[in-house]
């Protein structure tokens, strides 16, 4: 006879106390259905807490239960209402074994005429709950899977011309908030790679992915906040400055990195200008900022500015990052 294994949860986030009874239910069962439940306890949307499940274990069959009930309780009340739900969503499947850590494993099993099969209920094997997850995700880092820690981190990233403060507020920022931060690997790759202040066209599309892997790097070490220096969209910026058109590759990241970031902050050109000599000359700044700011507009990106000292602007950041809720219907601040 088939066997077939049901967990629920709201899995907010999913952590490895929740990886062990997956995966013991992986190893005892013919299939595994695992039921998500939206819920208010995280911003995160449950179909971006389902999609976890789906990358980490793509035999599961994922049941998303938008409307399901929301919460716990050994009320007899919601343990029905609970039950119905469930056996709703199954329209007659036979489940025969119930995984669980919790006490309601008892209700549903016997609801469910299956095998109420307990997983480290005591918290032994992974001593975590996503409750203290949420408390602080940075300090139990290791019992969070990469897949899902990006997601829990918050990523801000600062563009703008030459010369406006980027490189600067991004590092002072990482340290205030002690996290990483994704230095410009633009500016590094130019440096090393310019011959007469030029670089060729193809090279943009490197630059685009050296960036992007080196921001992936700093991201899952990152502590709520990932602090990031320029993006795709700069780059493509500059190709289009150096080149008057932009690689193929290099367009389709530059597109994609709109829904990349949290955040965006733009760094005005009122501060003096560092005149290095990598840079074409405050006239350029000028005319280079002003293009950034009408292609954040064309992308329809909502962006914040930031103006004055680096301390006007640092707190201007920490002013919006205080009311600011991942995955919230923020608009930021524009021209």
């Amino acid at each position: 006879m088939k066997t077939l294994g049901l967990t629920l949860g709201k899995f907010a986030p999913l952590h490895k106390g929740h990886q062990l009874m997956i995966e013991t239910a992986l190893q005892e069962v013919d299939e595994l259905i695992v039921v998500i439940y939206d819920t208010e306890v995280t911003p995160i949307p449950l179909h971006i807490r389902a999609g976890w499940i789906r990358t980490l274990y793509p035999s599961v069959r994922v049941l998303e239960a938008w409307d399901g009930p929301d919460g716990y309780s050994n009320e007899r009340e919601h343990e029905v209402r609970e039950e119905q739900y469930i056996l709703g969503l199954l329209n007659g499947e036979q489940v025969t074994h119930f995984y669980s850590s919790e006490f309601y494993g008892e209700h549903m099993s016997i609801a469910l005429g299956a095998v109420d099969r307990r997983v480290d209920d005591d918290r032994v094997i992974v001593p975590i709950s996503a409750t203290m997850i949420r408390a602080n995700a940075y300090e139990h880092r290791s019992y969070i899977s990469d897949i899902v820690y990006r997601d829990l981190i918050t990523k801000v990233v600062f563009v703008g011309a030459m010369s406006t403060g980027k490189s600067t507020i991004t590092e002072a920022l990482a340290k205030r908030y002690q996290t990483t931060y994704a230095s410009e690997y633009g500016r590094d790759y130019w440096t090393e790679h310019q011959v007469d202040r030029r670089i060729e066209l193809a090279a943009f599309d490197e630059i685009a992915i050296g960036h992007i892997e080196r921001e992936e790097k700093v991201l899952l070490n990152a502590n709520k906040y990932l602090f990031v220096d320029t993006n795709a969209i700069t780059t493509y910026m500059f190709a289009q400055d150096y080149h008057g058109e932009a690689p193929e590759l290099l367009t389709q990241l530059a597109m994609e990195n709109s829904q990349r970031y949290d955040l965006f902050f733009l760094c005005e050109d009122d501060i003096p200008y560092d005149d290095t000599w990598d840079r074409s000359g405050e006239q350029k700044r000028q005319v280079f900022h002003k293009q950034i700011i009408a292609d954040l507009k064309a992308r329809r990106i909502p962006y914040i500015s930031l103006r004055g000292s680096l301390e006007q602007r640092m707190r201007k950041v920490e002013e919006i990052l205080a009311v600011f809720k991942p995955f919230s219907n923020f608009y930021g601040e524009g021209k």
